[in-house]
């Protein structure tokens, strides 16, 4: 009888000794992240592409599926997945990655957010009352973010607690040693003047030292009406831009109509994994960014 209601409590606990840690990742770039720290030892499932709009994003009923087997849900927070993560989290009806328990993990709450917003009015677009959410475009906020996803991970699944310090170390070393390199590549980038298409770069930006002098969306996730981008060109007619950046997802008409009237180039960066062919990892993801940042910029 003992040996039996030990195999019943083996078999109803959310991670078994033998089974991968089932982790539901909202975008490609905690998927990859998460891929790094647990190898062989996860099942990760990617709830977005780079191709993606991660604010507008249907609660498919095979999300619905994926997210009842998850272990783990891992995301950025900040309101980014506010208008289709709840659905997901109700209709699953998964306890163990439902807020406030350990298998429910913000990316956000680890790192410090930028553009918090003094007031919210929904008049002035996709406003996020915590904060920019884009924070995954600064690389070392992916260290911030990386080392409290081991632990959560730990956590969870602490009879793999070591072989996930393990990786996570190894991916420390190769991530710092990353990043010196970045930022001494990234020099000639300090100070430029860039205009965006939306605020999905500050982060970047931020940690380059670059200056954004214009948007192209008169709110944040409003397209822009031609009328509103003249107005832009003129803008940049008094704070010129080297350049118009877009994240891989978005529409390239604004920004390419902009680029040709300024005579600039425009920049479809891969702004997260899987972004474009180059952009395969968290290493090529940034690898891609400052190539093109840098090509643009001779």
């Amino acid at each position: 009888m003992k040996r039996l209601i030990t195999l019943f409590l083996l078999l109803c606990s959310p991670v078994s000794v033998h089974a991968a840690l089932g982790i539901f990742a909202c975008e490609p770039e905690w998927a990859a992240l998460a891929r790094e720290i647990g190898g062989a030892d996860v099942r990760v499932y990617a709830a977005t592409t780079a191709h993606q709009d991660p604010h507008r994003i249907e609660a498919r009923p095979s999300l619905i599926a994926q997210m009842r087997r998850a272990d783990l849900l891992v995301c950025t927070g900040a309101g980014l997945e506010a208008g289709w993560l709840p659905v997901l989290l109700r209709e699953a009806g998964n306890a163990s990655v439902q807020p406030g328990r350990p298998g429910h993990f913000e990316a956000a709450r680890f790192v410090t957010l930028r553009e918090v917003p003094a007031r919210i009015d929904r008049t002035e677009g996709d406003v996020h009352a915590d904060g920019n959410p884009h924070l995954h475009t600064d690389p070392r906020n992916i260290a911030k973010v990386g080392a409290a996803l081991t632990a959560r991970m730990a956590e969870i699944d602490p009879a793999r607690a070591v072989a996930y310090r393990a990786r996570w170390d190894d991916f420390s070393v190769r991530w710092e040693a990353a990043l010196v390199r970045w930022q001494a590549r990234a020099v000639p980038l300090r100070g430029m003047a860039v205009a965006v298409q939306h605020p999905s770069f500050s982060y970047l930006l931020a940690w380059l030292e670059m200056t954004e002098v214009a948007r192209l969306e008169p709110r944040p996730g409003i397209e822009p009406s031609v009328t509103h981008l003249a107005r832009v060109a003129t803008q940049l007619q008094a704070k010129p831009a080297r350049m118009v950046l877009r994240a891989a997802y978005q529409n390239p008409r604004p920004a390419d109509w902009l680029a040709a009237r300024a005579g600039i180039p425009a920049l479809a960066l891969p702004y997260t994994v899987g972004g474009n062919a180059r952009a395969n990892d968290l290493f090529g993801l940034f690898d891609d960014t400052l190539d093109q940042l840098l090509g643009a910029a001779r």
